[in-house]
């Protein structure tokens, strides 16, 4: 079945993909005191490593 020039096997890897992830970002973003849906934002290219730069360099709440 193709959906615009990508068959379903194309969706499924990007949902695989973005299961790899989105996970391990939901567990960490609470950590540093963020909401965990901001790993959404993960999958969006650029937007991530602007995330991953800020997540660097923020004070996180068990920083003295």
């Amino acid at each position: 079945m193709m959906m615009d020039g990508f068959s379903s096997w194309h969706w499924l890897g990007f949902l695989v993909y973005a299961a790899i992830i989105i996970v391990p970002f939901w567990q960490i973003f609470p950590r540093a005191g963020w909401h965990p849906a901001v790993s959404l934002l993960m999958v969006v290219p650029l937007l991530n490593i602007l995330i991953l730069w800020a997540l660097a360099f923020k004070r996180w709440p068990g920083d003295a």
